[in-house]
Parts: C-alpha cells; structure tokens; sequence
C-alpha cells in the first residue's frame, strides 16, 4: 500500500498538483525512491526556469545584536552588543554599491531603544545610493508598528523601501513557534503583515527555519501556509529553506541531523510548483557542497554575495561571510547550470 501512495503522490508531483497527503507520502521515501523525487525535482526545475541558476550582487547588514525576544533557537541575541547608526548603515551601503552591488540586505535584533525614526533613516539613506533595500523581516515591522502595521509599511515604502525578507516565519505552526520561539509573532500575525505588504506593492521573500523539534507535517503545513498567500496575493519572489545550525543556542536537537536536506528542496519544488518558480539554496547553511547538490534537486538560486553576514556565522556555519561572484558563477556551473546574474526582484542584469 505504501508503495501505491507513494507512486500516486509521485504523479501528482509530475501533473502539478500535489497535495500536502501527497508531500507527506513522497518525504517518507527512501533510498531509491528519494532519487526519484530529487530527479523529478529536477526535471521541473528545468521545465519552469530552465537551465539558468541565479544570483544577485548584496551586502548584508546586521545593525543590531541586541533583542529583546528569547528564542531558543538564536546564537546571535545578546542583551548588551553592538548598535550601528543609522549613518554607519548607509556607509556601508554606499560603499558595496561601488562595489557593484545592487541590494542591501538589512535586519537585526529586536532592540528595545529603536523607534520608527530609525527604520526610516535607514530607507531613506540607503534608498539614495540607487541601491534596492531589502529589509525588516514581518517581526521587525510588527514591534516598530505603533499605528498599524499597514501604515507603517506605507510609510517604510514611501522612504525608500523596495521588498521585505520573509524572515521571522521559522515554522508557521504556532505549537512549534510556541517551544521554540514564544515571544515571537504568531503565525496569523506573520501571515497579516505579509499580505499587507504584498497589497501595498511590498514583494517578500518567504523562508522555513526546519530540522529542530518540528515534524515532516509542520513543513508541509508551512508550504501549504505559503502556497495559500502566494494564490492571493502573488507577491512571494522565492522560498528559501534553512536548515537550523545550531551552534551555541540554547536548542540543540535536530529532527534530521541534516540528511533531509535535499528532500526538503526537492519538495519545495514540487510543492509550490509554478506558484513560487524560484527556490533558492542557502550557501551559507548548506555549504558548498550542499549548495552545489541543492542545484541537482530543484533549486534555481544560490541567493547573494552578502559581503557581510553575521547570524548564520555566529550559530557555527562554518562558511564565511561572503563569497564573490566568480565564486558563486563556479558553484553554478559545478552543477551543471548557467549563471545568471540577477537584481532582487529575478530580473536579469
């Protein structure tokens, strides 16, 4: 029986019309019948976007350490660390677009001394570079909010903001948020400002944080969240899975000690099908290898340069905090694709 769901879950996948029943099935695979799924994964990976894998010319900026929030899952929170001015910020976007960047990347933690005057010196500042700012994740936008969150995202648009990282979703289920991350947003929260900002003309991008404490079904529930929003508001560019490093926080269990990895892409592909055409495999989580091996099972983006990134590196990622673009170009081609560059928004440059 189990072999006849998995079949039927595995020509759902092909006809474009998996269920979360049908993702559920084709996760317990094994051996292989996981090639199988990697391989189909494959296959419309190149019949959605073709031979080309992408990558855009960034530099992150983490502005601040300090947060107020307490989840378990988090290397990087410190109650009393650094703070970058609004005019530090800047410079350091000034400086990566004569670099040739064409984005910034701006989060940080949840600082209890920031108001709304911050955020927007920041839009503004960068905005003036010529630089796309991508930045504050839904948690961000929800703790500066002080007369809506939708006023606040117009406002954060008209100062300079172009798109918004869909960071701070973790696991849209809130029983996993609720152990992991309690303090945090609930998922009817992420979900609200996320549609807010798509009904403002703010595309997001739209993340999973996996392999801690949740199960096979709270990732698929997740796509299942995602694929709901994209339906209605068509404003997700990509989905980015990360797998949770753990380093030195204070959760240390993982559900798949890493070999889901691929899976978990591939699955994203089949899943979100032609709904969210581009799936993006984090260097900087997986590794160059994983990276690399992410590219073979339906993933279409390698993500940015970054020039600067301190989260993932402060958990115990052992890559480093950049990598440049001929670097990113071989990894492409390692796999057997075509590099393309891109802006944040997947338009060719």
């Amino acid at each position: 029986m189990g072999n006849v769901l998995f079949e039927r879950a595995l020509g759902e996948a092909d006809d474009g019309c998996l269920s979360e029943e049908g993702a559920l099935s084709l996760a317990s695979a094994e051996g292989e019948d996981r090639r199988r799924v990697m391989g189909l994964a494959d296959e419309k990976r190149n019949e959605s976007v073709g031979r080309e894998a992408s990558w855009v010319f960034n530099r992150n900026v983490n502005f601040t350490d300090v947060c107020v929030k307490d989840c378990s899952f988090c290397s990087f929170r410190r109650k009393e660390g650094y703070l970058l001015s609004p005019a530090e910020v800047v410079g350091l976007g000034r400086e990566s677009r004569e670099r040739g960047a064409t984005e910034v990347t701006v989060q940080g933690g949840i600082h209890p001394g920031l108001d709304f005057g911050y955020y927007r010196e920041i839009t503004e500042g960068l905005s003036a570079t010529g630089l796309h700012v991508h930045a504050f994740s839904p948690q961000e936008v929800h703790s500066i909010s002080t007369k809506g969150a939708v006023s606040t995202l117009r406002a954060l648009k008209s100062s300079g903001l172009g798109s918004m990282p869909g960071t701070a979703a973790e696991i849209l289920a809130d029983e996993v948020r609720r152990e992991i991350c309690p303090s945090k947003i609930e998922t009817a929260r992420w979900v609200e400002i996320v549609k807010s900002a798509h009904g403002l003309g703010i595309p997001t991008s739209a993340t999973m944080m996996y392999g801690h404490v949740e199960s096979w079904s709270h990732r698929v529930r997740h796509m299942s969240v995602l694929q709901e929003i994209q339906r209605e508001t068509g404003g997700f560019t990509e989905f980015v899975p990360l797998p949770f490093v753990p380093g030195r926080s204070e959760l240390r269990r993982r559900t798949d000690g890493g070999r889901d990895d691929l899976l978990v892409v591939a699955l994203a592909r089949l899943f979100l099908g032609e709904e969210v055409r581009n799936v993006q495999a984090s260097w900087v989580k997986l590794g160059r290898e994983g990276a690399v091996a992410a590219l073979r099972c339906g993933a279409n983006d390698l993500g940015g340069t970054l020039i600067e990134e301190k989260i993932s590196r402060r958990a115990g990622a052992m890559e480093g905090q950049s990598r440049s673009p001929s670097e990113l170009e071989e990894m492409i081609e390692s796999a057997g694709l075509e590099p393309s560059q891109r802006d944040t928004l997947y338009r060719a440059v």
